[in-house]
């Protein structure tokens, strides 16, 4: 059995299939794990932390080519955060959600199943409202941009590759076409392959 990394557009179930998948499997899922373990081993506040975890702008990334001191918090999270990665790793099959795990590990040269999950807008849109507890479209179109956008951003600064290119993944589902469990069966049968 492989480890499992899960990449997701906002609102296509990444997080739900990631916990199927797990229990599934009788194997561990991180998530907000990773930055719950990394803040320990920096001794940062988390709060502030969580702030600056996700997403980098265009704007930010030409400021630390000129300033790089001043985004130092950054970058040293994401360097812990991998280190975190590796060491979970190391344990044995688990599932990652997010986090650049699949690069991470693919540079370490440890094999893992990459995975990205995407959905068409109706189905995201609908998953967020329910996330969010709101009927809003606008909120929840706001949202959706925001935080794919993030990851993106994210992704593609810490990795210098494209978030969602097929080049970067063994799978890719469309949680909304076919289903959660569907798609959960599936990471299953491939990470057993």
């Amino acid at each position: 059995m492989k480890i499992i990394t899960l990449c997701r557009e906002y609102g296509a179930g990444g997080h739900s299939i990631g916990r199927q998948v797990a229990a599934e499997l009788g194997i561990e899922l991180y998530d907000k794990d990773i930055i719950t373990k990394s803040v320990e081993a920096m001794g940062i506040d988390r709060e502030d932390l969580e702030k600056t975890e996700e997403g980098i702008s265009r704007f930010e990334a030409v400021i630390r080519a000129i300033t790089p001191i001043a985004y130092e918090l950054k970058d040293t999270m994401f360097e812990t955060q991998s280190e975190v990665i590796l060491r979970l790793a190391e344990k044995g099959p688990c599932v990652f959600l997010g986090r650049c795990a699949d690069v991470v590990l693919r540079e370490a040269g440890v094999d893992a199943l990459n995975v990205f999950l995407y959905a068409d807008e109706a189905h995201r849109s609908r998953r967020v409202g329910e996330l969010l507890g709101t009927t809003d479209r606008g909120e929840i179109a706001r949202a959706l941009h925001k935080t794919d956008h993030d990851r993106r951003s994210y992704y593609t600064y810490y990795t210098g590759m494209s978030w969602g290119s097929p080049k970067n993944f063994h799978l890719m589902l469309d949680t909304g076409a076919l289903g959660y469990e569907l798609c959960a069966k599936l990471i299953c049968e491939a990470a057993r392959g």
